[in-house]
């Protein structure tokens, strides 16, 4: 019996080294990185046309003369799914491909349009290396073509352009700041429209929108100089996984004041001047309280009043206005409150009537409207959405004039 034990005890310790071994490790320079996926439209039925921004691990290593291989490649070719082309593409890259640290999706508009857009993102959650908080974007044109034009000039670390410009380009407002997890969130509650980062390596022929310098979309930014010719502005609008539509910058940062689930910093901007029309004013509008929100959804037409809280520092002031004159303040506010008010309301009624959906998460707030989850699905808050009437009440409250806020008689300095 002790030598049958002792025996038994032999051939564990042997197996166990085997178990705890490393066979199948794959070294850093074994790897091909995948940092952007791009999704487009195929000739071919029931096939994906795919797009891979890979990587290279070497690069690193490039400084201290250990290498000569470039920093990047990018490869196309038609898919069945996301999975198994990585076994695709080693028919032409040698490394394995890996999406360890994929970075963002990027799909083309005319594929998000498809009605079959949101069974190809299915495919891409199931994958176990690709994360749910990836940020993914929508280009005017195909993929392939954004990622072969796209050529940063000041961040040659491909990941980190991406993540900065995505980053800084949110905080302003000018697209959303949103992620796979929130698409499907979305789109599965069948109750909101979702936003995605709109963008594009083209220039549009139209003419610059009279509106203002805010209310343009990826390409119509006129640019001059040696930079990246890459524009994100705007957004692409989902409706139950779909893309059905676009807004331009300043309609996207209306679309996000009015959503307190979307994180947004400090925005720069300008209004017309009350006493000079000739002349704008640049501000700074800062949302430290979120919305307040009263909904009435059980008698006659539903209504929703929304007060929108919005503190503003005055930045520059080209009439040199006297601001310490209490009467000159009250204009500038009532004038700002008026402007920013229709500005919002535009882009409400716009979503009433055009892509008959709410993208302000006031869905959520709904549900507390109701004892039920039956009860508020019975109430169907998208059919029931472009029938409501909206109240927009914007709070202004004036902060800072500038470091100089008393400006001088510019008639008596000319004197």
């Amino acid at each position: 019996m002790k030598i049958k034990n002792l025996i038994q005890f032999s051939c564990l310790l042997i197996v166990i080294p085997l178990l705890s071994g490393c066979w199948d490790q794959l070294y850093l320079d074994q790897r091909a990185f995948v940092i952007a996926i791009g999704l487009d439209k195929s000739e071919e039925e029931n096939t994906v046309k795919i797009t891979y921004l890979i990587s290279n691990p070497e690069l690193s290593k490039q400084e201290g003369g250990a290498s000569n291989e470039p920093n990047s490649e990018i490869i196309t070719f038609n898919t069945p799914d996301l999975i198994t082309s990585k076994n695709i593409a080693n028919t032409v890259v040698a490394k394995a491909v890996s999406y360890n640290i994929l970075s963002v999706i990027l799909i083309s508009e005319e594929l998000a349009e498809d009605e079959n857009f949101i069974r190809l993102m299915y495919d891409i959650a199931k994958d176990r290396e690709v994360t749910k908080a990836i940020p993914f974007i929508v280009t005017k044109e195909s993929t392939s073509k954004f990622l072969n034009e796209n050529q940063p000039k000041l961040e040659t670390r491909i990941h980190k352009y991406f993540e900065l410009i995505l980053q800084h380009g949110s905080e302003n407002g000018y697209i959303p700041k949103t992620n796979l997890q929130t698409y499907f969130r979305i789109s599965e509650q069948d109750g909101d429209l979702f936003l995605a980062p709109y963008a594009t390596t083209e220039e549009s022929d139209e003419e610059k929108n009279p509106e203002g310098e805010e209310n343009l979309i990826a390409g119509e930014m006129q640019v001059e100089g040696k930079t990246n010719k890459t524009q994100f502005l705007g957004s692409a609008i989902f409706k139950e996984g779909k893309m059905i539509g676009k807004l331009t910058a300043e309609e996207n940062r209306a679309a996000v004041l009015l959503n307190d689930t979307i994180d947004m910093e400090e925005i720069l901007t300008t209004y017309t001047d009350p006493f000079n029309e000739k002349y704008r004013i640049g501000v700074r509008v800062m949302k430290k309280e979120n919305n307040k929100v009263k909904m009435n959804l059980k008698k006659g037409i539903p209504t929703i009043d929304v007060t929108i809280p919005l503190y503003i520092d005055i930045l520059s002031n080209h009439n040199m206005t006297d601001y310490s004159n209490s009467n000159n303040r009250e204009t500038l506010k009532n004038h700002i409150k008026n402007e920013a008010t229709r500005k919002i309301e535009k882009v409400v009624k716009k979503s009433q009537e055009e892509f008959k959906g709410d993208p302000f998460g006031w869905s959520l707030i709904a549900r507390k409207q109701f004892m039920t989850i039956p009860e508020y699905e019975a109430f169907n808050w998208m059919e029931s959405y472009p029938k409501m009437r909206v109240k927009i009440n914007v709070e202004i409250v004036l902060g800072k004039f500038g470091r100089q806020d008393e400006l001088p008689h510019l008639e008596e300095m000319r004197d």
